[in-house]
């Protein structure tokens, strides 16, 4: 071969291994960066969520906010700071204070909240200490009641390293159930651990996601919190232009369940069947889960909201995942089959609904797309 094409050859491979060196290095970089916001943005929403919850234990101006303390506070932190202050997001940075008891607060190591001499690495490396895990990872923990299995996805999601897509399914699966039910839980372990190619989050993913670019202000794709915000108030004028079945009661309805609290999306009487209707919209895919809280919902509900002459409730869960909505109703729980027939009868069809929802949801995300250009 002669000397000029062996030279070609060379220089090209050597330039394709710095081309991969580089991508690497670049890749590596982001990663480090999104886990370094990630610290900074969990130990602040603990922190959040403990200033609220000393704000209400305290029993400051009960009287002028009452259960509208959330409400006013998200409108205000909106008009501030933008996006990511819902009264959901909220709530949910409270109970993952109360949820998250550390003996010493993120505060006083924080760089946000106080000037302290430490090099920016041993603050970080501080705060991971705390909370090791992204913040969708430990919104994700908070929807699992059992305070055992929340430990072991918690401990096990941090020692394997799991995305929030291979902890969401390891949940939906019931792996803790499962693992504790098995003879060889060393196996089960070993097995549950694999990662699957859907699992993987590639540094694009990971830097571009939204509640990363909430935190930091920047504009980016339509969020989920306000999709989901938008989807609820559309969904409602939907249902009441049905027809004068469905009355509306009230929007985010918060409820209390022992020591936690909960908050419906929507709520309506509808007037032919004589029964509450329970709505729960999530913008992800249908789990296990999300059927466990609808029926917690529906108990509370009809021990706490139905009147003596009135039909048990009925409960509605819309997920409007991207590519493949789901509307399904809960009639598990009433008293026999004659009735859930006739609830079946009345009630709109769960494919209109899953119909409206992904129509709705294409109008919105083209509209956010559009006004960017």
């Amino acid at each position: 071969m002669p000397k000029a094409k062996k030279k070609i050859i060379a220089s090209t491979e050597n330039y394709s291994s710095l081309i991969g060196n580089i991508s690497f290095l670049l890749e590596a970089a982001r990663r480090t960066s999104v886990r370094a916001v990630n610290t900074i943005l969990t130990a602040t929403y603990w922190e959040i969520g403990r200033r609220i919850v000393e704000f209400e234990q305290k029993g400051v101006d009960r009287a002028q906010y009452g259960d509208k303390l959330l409400k006013k506070l998200s409108n205000d932190l909106i008009k501030k700071f933008g996006r990511g202050f819902s009264e959901r997001n909220l709530e949910l940075m409270r109970l993952f204070y109360i949820s998250h008891s550390i003996s010493q607060t993120v505060s006083a190591k924080s760089p946000i909240v106080e000037n302290i001499s430490q090099t920016p690495s041993a603050q970080s490396i501080e705060l991971s200490n705390s909370f090791p895990l992204p913040w969708s990872h430990y919104v994700r923990l908070l929807s699992v009641k059992n305070k055992d299995a929340r430990k072991f996805y918690e401990s096990e999601a941090l020692r394997n390293g799991w995305s929030v897509r291979q902890l969401d399914r390891q949940i939906s699966s019931q792996f803790y159930e499962r693992t504790l039910l098995s003879k060889n839980k060393a196996a089960m372990l070993k097995k549950g651990n694999k990662s699957r190619p859907e699992d993987i989050l590639n540094a694009e993913e990971e830097i571009k996601d939204p509640i990363i670019l909430e935190f930091l202000g920047l504009k980016d794709e339509y969020s989920e919190s306000e999709l989901e915000e938008t989807l609820i108030k559309h969904l409602e004028n939907f249902l009441l232009e049905l027809g004068g079945d469905f009355a509306f009661i009230g929007r985010q309805k918060r409820l209390r369940i022992g020591s936690e609290w909960y908050r419906i999306d929507l709520l309506f009487f509808h007037r032919k069947l004589k029964c509450l209707v329970v709505i729960d919209l999530k913008v992800g895919k249908f789990t296990h889960s999300d059927a466990g809280q609808m029926h917690l919902y529906l108990n509370y509900a009809k021990e706490n909201w139905t009147n003596k002459d009135e039909n048990p409730p009925v409960g509605l869960i819309l997920c409007a995942e991207k590519d493949s909505a789901v509307a399904k109703y809960a009639l598990e729980g009433l008293p026999n089959k004659v009735l859930a027939s006739e609830y079946k009868l009345n009630l709109p069809k769960e494919k209109l609904l899953v119909k409206e929802i992904v129509k709705t949801r294409k109008v919105l995300e083209s509209r956010n797309i559009n006004g960017k250009k």
